[in-house]
């Protein structure tokens, strides 16, 4: 009896998005697919193959896709190796644990970058303008609060400048 209580109280999610709001799944993320979205962030984009360079809020971001990997990269560059201090690549390594969220602070070519990685081909629009978000407040935030910005503990003010930027991208790219 208790496993088909719990059976049926599963399927009522399901059955009434089923009868009330189909849910139309996104197509699959493409190279192409992504560089419409990226376009509708920024217009003047700089397509080089997989390859496209674009600026928001004066933070320029390269992203990167490879079909054959299934994989996405958007990347920041944030600071020359050379200028980090132990104490902060620390707290770096500590805000991946906790704020970067589903960007991350790496270091690659002597350079600390802001990075968000996905499989690309279920990577859906929203969850990829997110992932931008999150990568550019990593580097507007370096040598602060190091966040992400769409989740913090406590009462201040990263969480609405993160809001605000995510509700701007998803605004330009709405048609997409």
């Amino acid at each position: 009896m208790f496993r088909a209580i719990c059976f049926s109280v599963m399927l009522l999610p399901v059955m009434a998005l089923s009868q009330d709001d189909p849910v139309v799944p996104e197509p699959p993320m493409t190279i192409d697919r992504l560089s419409e979205i990226v376009t509708a962030l920024d217009p003047d984009v700089i397509m080089r193959g997989p390859a496209m360079e674009f600026t928001l809020e004066d933070i320029p971001i390269v992203v990167i896709a490879d079909p054959g990997a299934d994989r996405m990269r958007a990347m920041v560059p944030i600071a020359s190796l050379e200028d980090v201090s132990a104490e902060e690549m620390t707290r770096m390594m500590q805000a991946n644990f906790d704020t970067a969220l589903d960007a991350r602070y790496a270091v690659a070519q002597d350079r600390v970058w802001g990075v968000y990685i996905h499989p690309l081909a279920a990577l859906e629009r929203a969850e990829f303008l997110s992932g931008i978000a999150q990568t550019v407040n990593l580097a507007r935030s370096y040598g602060s609060t190091y966040s992400g910005g769409a989740q913090v503990f406590g009462g201040g003010d990263s969480n609405g400048i993160y809001e605000d930027l995510l509700q701007d991208l998803l605004d330009r790219g709405q048609d997409i």
